[in-house]
């Protein structure tokens, strides 16, 4: 294969998915290099959608780690048989099935700090996507990447019980639209996610999803206090509480906006919930196949998902003074 034309192998895998957008893009489908870093339940999920479709190179960017219970309860990349999970690490175990997913696919595996690592690292792929990190990562990894001569597609996803979020920048993004009389080419202007954080509350509409509120304390609790993400208990709430009244007041907006019983849930349930974790991935899954093949109308630019009332809401949540 010269990089540029499909295999018979590949041509015949992927016969259907050609038949619905096209060989050129299977090809650039097929090219993509991925990079994921938080092997996680969500994490698989996009994997279960990604890689039976598309990419032939995916880079895990983990911790060597033993496997956990808490693993166990959401990653199903992660066999039952403690047979086979003796003696392997997290990164092991989920690459070796990633393998039986797809044995076209190439898998490796890469070590060290990612936060440490320069804006150049990152170039060698087309997508990197960050699962349950701070926020001070979220912010540093999605810097990196706009660093960058060319277009790397960022997405950063957290999964917490019963309710998810996923953040997309897709930077200046072109791509097709489908019309009833053909396609039109189409551009979308991204934030960065320090941009998408910083716009002013107040100048948000009502009706913006009270999780994007919700996560914005969560993230500002754990960094003030030093905690990992999902390292908070129900024994934190009053002191949650307390800093969520503290940043609406800075914001000049009602305390409504995020209700104590959304903070009080996510604060109790920090761990993955196996079904949500299949609605955001699968999620994720499907708009980082968009992203590479520029076929159909990407998300822009977050996404939520509450199990309790079983909505999922897309919200545009840009400053308009930052956009070019």
């Amino acid at each position: 294969m010269n990089g540029e034309e499909l295999t018979e192998q590949e041509t015949a895998l992927y016969d259907r998915q050609i038949r619905v957008w096209g060989a050129d893009a299977q090809r650039r489908l097929s090219k993509s290099h991925i990079l994921v870093y938080g092997m996680k339940g969500t994490i698989a999920e996009v994997f279960a959608t990604t890689t039976l479709k598309l990419t032939k190179n995916v880079s895990f960017f983990m911790l060597i780690r033993a496997v956990s219970e808490e693993a166990l309860s959401a990653n199903f990349l992660i066999p039952p048989d403690e047979s086979v999970c003796s003696g392997k690490t997290l990164a092991e175990l989920c690459c070796d099935s990633l393998r039986e997913f797809n044995p076209m696919v190439r898998v490796s595996v890469e070590k060290g700090d990612l936060a440490s690592l320069g804006a150049e690292f990152f170039d060698k792929f087309d997508v990197v996507v960050i699962s349950c990190c701070s926020l001070a990562t979220k912010k540093l990894i999605n810097a990196k990447c706009r660093k960058l001569s060319k277009r790397v597609s960022f997405y950063a996803v957290d999964c917490r019980d019963c309710c998810g979020e996923i953040f997309v920048d897709l930077q200046k993004y072109n791509y097709a639209k489908k019309k009833t009389d053909g396609a039109a080419e189409c551009e979308l202007q991204y934030p960065s996610f320090q941009e998408a954080i910083s716009v002013p509350w107040r100048s948000l509409p009502r009706k913006v999803s009270k999780l994007y509120f919700a996560m914005r304390v969560i993230e500002r609790f754990e960094e003030a206090e030093g905690r990992k993400p999902g390292e908070i208990c129900i024994e934190d709430l009053p002191a949650v509480l307390k800093l969520k009244k503290e940043l609406c007041e800075a914001q000049s907006v009602n305390e409504s906006h995020i209700p104590d019983t959304l903070l009080e849930r996510l604060v109790m349930g920090a761990k993955e919930f196996p079904p949500v974790c299949a609605i955001i991935g699968g999620t994720l899954g499907q708009e980082v196949i968009k992203a590479i093949s520029s076929k159909g109308d990407p998300l822009k630019n977050f996404f939520f998902f509450d199990a309790t009332d079983g909505k999922g809401m897309i919200e545009d949540i840009s400053n308009p003074n930052l956009e070019s």
